[in-house]
């Protein structure tokens, strides 16, 4: 069922800060997850990490491994600084691939995204709500996952100037409609029109927490560490960050 982080801070930090480095990080959690809720046990069918660079653009890294065992990732983990990025390791879903097409985070631009969690009843559950993306989209699907799919629906909202809270929270309320019983925990990073970066998490029969202070708002799948200050996200609610130094903001889904 996967793990996955952000961050969004004033200042840049190392990916590793986050990533490798934490006695929790999210490494540890690819093979020593503390809470998946019944979701598998270890997280090695890929990897990735979406980054803004400090002129704006964005970038990526995903490999369809475990992270563990990419050493060039783990030297370059050390050395990438960025103050908005977002990372996730994966547990592929049976009878889905195991592709770099499949890992995320997923990009398009700045936009960044990464779904921890399972449709249920995929993929018919999901073929109304996909019928709605125009035939280009559907033939250029990063993989034939449910992860893609609601990407690409929240990239349409997004496409048509859609809030980014709005867009992720209507993908949500609408395929838990369709697929009662998914675990829907998504995370988009995106940036507003003077560069700015919004995050947005949800919280929906999966594990997610957050901690907030000096460095910026870090919202991760489990704590990264043993900082009493980490906050659990109730069920069924999401965390806004909008800008570098931003207070999160916890919202119910309905």
């Amino acid at each position: 069922m996967c793990r996955h982080l952000a961050h969004v801070g004033a200042r840049p930090v190392t990916v590793a800060s986050r990533v490798t480095e934490p006695s929790h990080s999210l490494l540890v959690q690819a093979y020593a997850p503390a809470d998946m809720r019944g979701g598998g046990t270890v997280n090695a069918d890929g990897f990735g990490v979406g980054w803004y660079a400090p002129d704006g653009s964005a970038h990526s890294y995903r490999a369809p491994v475990p992270m563990w065992t990419d050493a060039s990732f783990l030297d370059l983990a050390t050395t990438v600084e960025s103050s908005a990025f977002v990372a996730a390791v994966r547990s592929a879903t049976v009878g889905m691939p195991v592709s770099v097409g499949a890992c995320a985070p997923f990009r398009d631009g700045t936009r960044i995204f990464s779904h921890n969690g399972v449709v249920r009843g995929w993929p018919g559950s999901l073929a109304d709500l996909a019928g709605e993306l125009d035939t280009e989209t559907l033939m250029t699907l990063d993989a034939p996952t449910d992860s893609a799919v609601l990407w690409a629906l929240v990239r349409r909202h997004l496409d048509a100037g859609k809030d980014p809270a709005d867009a992720v929270l209507d993908v949500v309320t609408r395929t838990l409609a369709a697929a009662p019983g998914s675990r829907l925990n998504l995370l988009l990073l995106t940036t507003d029109d003077a560069g700015g970066p919004t995050l947005v998490a949800t919280a929906v029969d999966h594990a997610l927490s957050y901690r907030s202070g000096p460095d910026g708002t870090t919202i991760a799948s489990e704590p990264l560490d043993d900082d009493p200050g980490w906050t659990p996200v109730a069920d069924l609610s999401a965390v806004v960050v909008r800008g570098r130094s931003a207070t999160p903001e916890v919202v119910p889904l309905t």
